[in-house]
């Protein structure tokens, strides 16, 4: 699981690709009834394989599976390997299971970056030295320039929708709300599909707060393929106030980068043809996230290991690719095995995925994502989702069938912490994919050295699998594909 940060946002520019729903849906109907077949795979899903997998996957020799690491490299031909003995199709790059994405690292050159404001007469710039700092999305090639709109933080969604903000470059006033509130977040999402030229945040902190965060921001960032939408900057109010009051005022961005380096990193894909010739061009992903947060330099542990985060749902994947190729366990749809690198970054793998998946996007109909699902309650697993989609009417049907797992799958109990956005299922909901994703909740140990193996609950884990197992069947084996609520599809999706 990913720690919010701003970057984040970057995944709202995307626009949805898929089918609007009709309208109200009632939940599809679900088969509950479990074949001998469908119940001995299910058992094959067992605490003795989860702790084992997790031991391999967050050994110290892994060295944290940072992106790009070889650690995280050991870790995916690891899972490829498992693909092959499961007899699993590969579903990456020319024929293999891995499916790597460019990660390119660049430099921003302040000396050379400036946003000038210009209007009545007056002439402020904020230099990138000392006010001014790079958000996210493409470094222009060349100066951008337009008329600015600035838009208050009091705005609604609904008032953002009818501004036209073509050719113009939108300021957002910071207002008055804590730092970190969700406020250029909302903005950002209101704006996104409108393309403006560029987006600018105007911070109301003094020079030398604003001053403090420029190193971070400012010199190397990392980037995989080309950002969506446009650029979004932050500019210090304090800069440029001599001009914000003028009647026309006019933006001027100048930014210079250089490629320091390219490299790249692995998701790993393995795809099992479903059963029913109609049905099996369809598909159901089981996803989890194979990297972590590498190597703390200076503490006598310095390895964090992340057995909890994502070990554990990697290794659920596993095992549900395990189950799933057992003798008449496949369900009519089609199964794709997913597990992605770069979570912990900005969810770069599943957006490369999303932007090159293997089979249509459009006959995706559901991802099951499981990030943290080995530790806290022993009865209890969060599914966040559920409302957005019938998929929550299926979880409850098939949780009510099989009493035995001692498993309750219950809704999102952090609405504020926003983890709907913040793990890979994100980027196949923005694209019209109906999601659940399943998750214990962080810890103590969350994104610390301590997150080891050793405090796994891999009992509670096999039934939470085990759980994800019978939705899959039910959804891999319902008449019709899941289906969104309509208000979810049209925030989630249109970003409205």
């Amino acid at each position: 699981m990913r720690v919010a940060t701003f970057v984040m946002l970057a995944a709202f520019w995307a626009a949805g690709a898929s089918p609007r729903p009709a309208g109200a849906q009632a939940p599809p109907p679900t088969s509950t009834t479990a074949t001998a077949a469908s119940t001995r795979a299910a058992s094959t899903i067992s605490a003795a394989d989860v702790q084992r997998r997790i031991g391999i996957i967050a050994d110290d020799s892994m060295a944290g599976r940072d992106t790009p690491s070889p650690g995280l490299e050991s870790t995916a031909r690891y899972v490829a390997g498992e693909f092959a003995r499961l007899g699993l199709r590969p579903g990456g790059d020319s024929g293999s299971f891995l499916q790597r994405y460019a990660i390119t690292e660049r430099r921003l050159r302040p000396d050379s970056s400036r946003v000038v404001f210009s209007g009545g007469g007056r002439r402020a710039t904020a230099e990138f030295t000392a006010s001014a700092r790079y958000l996210f999305g493409p470094v222009p090639g060349g100066a951008l320039h337009g008329r600015a709109l600035v838009v208050s933080p009091s705005i609604t969604a609904e008032q953002a929708r009818r501004l036209d903000v073509r050719d113009r470059v939108v300021l957002v006033r910071a207002g008055t709300g804590p730092r970190g509130s969700g406020l250029a977040e909302r903005i950002v999402r209101s704006v996104a599909a409108r393309l403006p030229i560029a987006v600018i945040l105007l911070a109301d902190d003094d020079s030398a707060t604003f001053a403090a965060r420029l190193p971070r921001r400012s010199a190397m960032r990392t980037v995989i393929g080309d950002p969506p939408g446009p650029v979004a900057l932050e500019v210090r109010t304090g800069a440029v106030a001599a001009v914000l009051d003028a009647r026309d005022v006019r933006v001027r961005v100048e930014m210079r980068d250089d490629t320091v380096r390219t490299r790249s990193a692995p998701n790993a894909v393995g795809i099992l043809r479903g059963s029913d010739p109609r049905l099996r061009n369809e598909y159901v992903i089981f996803s989890a996230h194979m990297d972590h947060i590498g190597i703390t330099p200076g503490a006598p542990d310095s390895i964090n290991n992340g057995a909890d985060d994502d070990a554990s749902g990697t290794t659920g994947v596993l095992e549900l690719a395990e189950a799933f190729s057992r003798p008449g366990a496949r369900p009519k749809r089609s199964l794709i095995f997913l597990t992605v690198s770069g979570e912990e970054q900005g969810l770069w793998g599943s957006r490369h995925f999303t932007d090159h998946p293997p089979v249509p996007i459009r006959q995706i109909v559901a991802d099951l994502n499981m990030d943290m699902i080995g530790r806290n309650w022993t009865d209890t697993i969060v599914a966040i989702g559920r409302e957005h989609a019938d998929l929550g009417a299926t979880l409850a049907q098939v949780n009510a069938a099989h009493p035995e797992l001692r498993m309750t799958a219950i809704g999102d109990r952090w609405p504020e912490e926003r983890f709907y956005f913040r793990s890979d299922h994100y980027n196949f909901a923005r694209l019209g994919v109906p999601v659940l994703f399943f998750f214990n909740g962080v810890h103590p140990d969350y994104h610390q050295v301590t997150d080891s193996p050793d405090k796994i609950d891999a009992e509670k884990e096999s039934r939470v699998v085990r759980l994800v197992y019978w939705l899959g069947q039910a959804v891999g084996n319902a008449p019709r594909r899941p289906q969104w609520n309509p208000e979810s599809y049209k925030e989630i999706v249109d970003g409205s």
